[in-house]
């Protein structure tokens, strides 16, 4: 009897063990499936007078081979990877938005201040005029364009991001759902295995959404916690995320993930709390990269915009009519507040901008400092009257009731500019191409002195000289001259403010060292000379309207080159305005690259723990065709063992009943 039992348990044992071997071949393509094997343990010798004698084997469980910290790391390496990889995809979209080539905004640029070259050959041709404001136009609608794709990238993100909570929910009840199924399997002392793989497969598909740290529970369920201490799951129960604008400032669309915690307020996460995932992924990009991409694309439009317009109100149409703003751009930009603050932003010099957000933080109010957010320097001010009086990256900030300690309000100058910029001239004559001064040369000069240069730069006023006088440079001869009608004294505009000339001689009148080719600058006009003046020379400068000049203005272009010099003006931290387009691309592609960079390795690291996770768990083929031969054969061996242990207790059975 006793063989017949060896042999039975030996049989049972081995179909068990084929059983397991092709559940394992059954599902080597099910994702996340671990690979099992039967664990067989020899049961216990019966005590004969000639020792303990076997009695077969057993299957003591059906073991499930897995590395608890390999799936642990792999989880949230491919977290990591979710998060990485989806940052540079959308940084690959917003890349092609700053492009180069002939339709890029670069070459509409260049287009735009290239065509009034041919108005300087012919002031008063209209074709030229009416093709310059065709530029004007097109690349006012290439800023607008290149805004709005950056709107309908943000867009698609923030339906992403909704979409992807949405699995974050679905997933946390699925897991939670398997909790209860495992906390009730494991009441029967066994491990339920496919439960097991089911739920860690869930929570790898979780980590790609966001990342979660695990703490098993004496019960066999497990709690996912997020952003360091926050159940998402906690035993049997999943606690619902959303989505939406950040509450810390209201109407800056900024988002973030809100933490639905039941019988509480709403807790708000940000893309620092959360480390990986697609979710964090995508706020870091919505709320700084793409942030840097509107600053970038809303700085030079502002710039561009507030140059070309300034510039133009310096000069005259052909009408005899000031010249009018050729953009609309804004004067002012709203600040957002956490608090009781409120504030605006002014723009006052286009050459200081900075592509960045800021903020004014308020520590002893109305002290505070200004943070630019770019790089964190920070300016600060005594109060109110201080902060309004100092002018920061060529902005003025007017906060009109300050926060009280530890509030802040957001600035975003050029967030809105590039969508809104506008084309405002129609018509050719109204383009303010002609200088709103005149020069003439001395008629009785006798050294090499030339007119090379004669523009209104408004800085820091333009006065203009009444009719019927003019304002007279007088040369010594010895490399010096005076001037006489001059409601001011030269300055020197490259500082900031402008400073008064030293004068080489007091005087009376003043003298001032004249040099060949460099720019003189009085009562807000410039005037370059070259050549080598004699003793007496003069220059005579008058306002181009008066009535002794006639309508030389209407063929006068110098206000047309004054703008198209722009272009060559320091604008973008301390590039040109043909540079400045460039330079944008470049800051655009560093951090894609650098995003790129981050998802290969992360991707690779991801990709070596996955590896590992799967030599541990996962089912080789191969393997598991020697184990159905083995087991195959250990099977028909028991049955053999059973039919011979019948033969003999049959053979016993004839023998005593003769």
């Amino acid at each position: 009897m006793s063989l017949l039992n060896v042999g039975a348990r030996a049989l049972m044992a081995n179909q068990v063990a084929l059983q397991t071997t092709g559940h394992n071949i059954a599902n080597v393509s099910t994702p996340g499936y671990s690979r099992q094997s039967a664990q067989m343990v020899t049961v216990q010798g019966q005590f004969t007078g000639n020792g303990y004698v076997g009695q077969g084997v057993d299957v003591q469980t059906i073991l499930r081979n897995h590395n608890e910290l390999l799936t642990r790391q792999a989880a949230m390496a491919g977290s990591a990877q979710s998060s990485d990889v989806v940052r540079a995809q959308r940084l690959e979209q917003m890349q092609d938005v700053f492009s180069g080539g002939k339709d890029g905004l670069g070459t509409a640029l260049s287009d735009m201040l290239g065509s009034l070259s041919d108005i300087l050959n012919s002031p008063t041709d209209m074709t030229a005029r009416t093709v310059t404001l065709t530029r004007m136009g097109e690349t006012a609608a290439r800023f607008r364009s290149a805004a709005d794709r950056l709107y309908d990238i943000e867009n698609t993100v923030n339906e992403q991001l909704k979409n992807n909570v949405t699995k974050i929910n679905s997933l946390a009840k699925n897991i939670a759902d398997v909790n209860e199924q495992i906390a009730s399997a494991t009441g029967n002392g066994q491990v339920p295995n496919d439960l097991l793989d089911k739920r860690d497969q869930l929570i790898r598909e979780l980590n790609q959404y966001i990342q979660t740290t695990q703490i098993p529970a004496d019960d066999g369920t497990v709690g996912l916690f997020i952003a360091g201490s926050q159940p998402l799951v906690l035993g049997t129960t999943a606690t619902p995320m959303s989505v939406s604008e950040a509450s810390e400032f209201p109407g800056s669309g900024k988002m973030a993930l809100y933490f639905n915690r039941p019988g509480a307020s709403p807790l708000e996460l940000n893309e620092s709390m959360l480390g990986g995932g697609e979710v964090t992924g995508l706020l870091r990009f919505a709320n700084n990269d793409l942030a840097e991409g509107r600053n970038l694309l809303g700085r030079m439009a502002q710039a561009i915009g507030m140059s070309m317009n300034e510039q133009n109100k310096l000069g005259l149409t052909l009408d005899g009519q000031f010249g009018k703003d050729l953009f609309a751009v804004p004067t002012s930009a709203p600040g957002y507040s956490s608090g009781a603050g409120v504030g605006s932003v002014a723009f006052s010099n286009p050459t200081q901008f900075a592509a960045s957000d800021y903020e004014v933080r308020f520590t002893t109010p109305p002290a505070g400092q200004v943070v630019r957010l770019s790089d964190g320097k920070a300016t600060a001010f005594t109060d109110l009257t201080d902060l309004a009086s100092q002018q920061i990256d060529g902005l003025t900030f007017n906060v009109t009731t300050a926060g009280n300690a530890g509030e802040r309000i957001l600035f975003k100058p050029f967030a809105n500019t590039a969508a809104n910029v506008q084309g405002l001239v129609n018509a050719p004559s109204e383009l303010a191409a002609a200088n709103q001064i005149n020069a003439a040369m001395g008629t009785g000069n006798a050294g090499s002195l030339q007119l090379s240069g004669l523009k209104a730069t408004g800085i820091p006023a333009l006065t203009l000289p009444a009719f019927g006088t003019n304002v007279t440079l007088s040369f010594n001869g010895t490399g010096g001259f005076s001037i006489a009608g001059a409601a001011g004294t030269p300055m020197d505009i490259s500082t900031t403010p402008p400073t008064p000339l030293t004068p080489t001689n007091p005087g009376p009148p003043p003298v001032y060292s004249y040099t060949s080719g460099q720019a003189i600058n009085v009562d807000g006009w410039q005037i370059t000379l070259q050549g080598t003046p004699k003793a007496g020379d003069t220059v005579r400068i008058g306002n181009a309207l008066d009535p002794q000049y006639g309508d030389a203005y209407k063929r006068n272009a110098g206000n047309a080159g004054a703008l198209m010099n722009l272009r060559d003006a320091q604008m973008f931290d301390n590039a040109t305005l043909q540079d400045g387009w460039a330079s944008a691309m470049s800051q655009v592609g560093t951090r894609t690259q650098s995003a790129q960079y981050a998802a290969n390795m992360s991707t690779s690291i991801a990709d070596s723990l996955e590896s590992q996770r799967v030599a541990v768990s996962g089912v080789n083929l191969d393997e598991e065709a020697a184990k159905l031969i083995q087991y195959q054969q250990a099977y028909q061996a028991s049955a053999k063992m059973l039919q011979i242990a019948q033969s003999i207790f049959d053979s016993l059975l004839q023998t005593v009943s003769r």
